[in-house]
């Protein structure tokens, strides 16, 4: 199984890139690969700017990229209770090539933040709003208090509790 991992955050350290990432790796005999969306920035998304562009290369190799794969984790980042304007611009210019942005593909959605809310706003959004672009959902987890549930020397989360929930949540792809 080809797993596409990836962050809908543009930051570098992404704490939600490494728990994409951890969590695809929870996958057995998966091959993961991570794909950082500042490799597909875009100038922001207007209709006046399409009718300009046209459909940038950058949003049709993200839509490539998600057809190559077999399955999908994507962990959000939250930023003011709702999408990083980084995810949801290079998502709206994709969504304009084919409304099937996720194209029924199993999708894992995470989201995990310092505190704890574990930014539950933005992943409740996705989960309900996934499936009207073609994500077949097939589970969902915050991770609360990333920095207290996440040992980052040792790569794993350490919250014996979450880390089962995870584990369960993954092996949904499987199915």
């Amino acid at each position: 199984m080809k797993i596409l991992a990836f962050a809908a955050s543009s930051s570098r350290k992404s704490i939600n890139k490494t728990l994409a990432n951890y969590a695809a790796s929870l996958v057995d005999g998966a091959e993961v690969e991570l794909l950082d969306i500042n490799d597909y920035e875009i100038a922001l998304f207007s209709e006046d700017r399409e009718k300009e562009l046209g459909q940038p290369a950058l949003a049709k190799a993200f839509f490539d990229k998600i057809g190559q794969a077999d399955a999908l984790v994507i962990s959000f980042a939250e930023h003011n209770g709702s999408y990083t304007a980084a995810y949801k611009n290079l998502f709206d210019w994709t969504s304009r090539i084919d409304q099937k942005v996720f194209q029924n593909k199993p999708t894992v959605l995470l989201a995990t933040s310092p505190g704890p809310g574990g930014a539950k706003s933005v992943l409740t959004a996705a989960t309900n709003s996934a499936p009207y672009f073609a994500a077949d959902v097939k589970g969902s987890l915050s991770v609360p208090s990333f920095y207290d549930n996440y040992n980052l020397e040792s790569a794993s989360i350490v919250n014996a509790e979450l880390l089962e929930q995870l584990q369960q949540t993954m092996a949904q792809l499987a199915r």
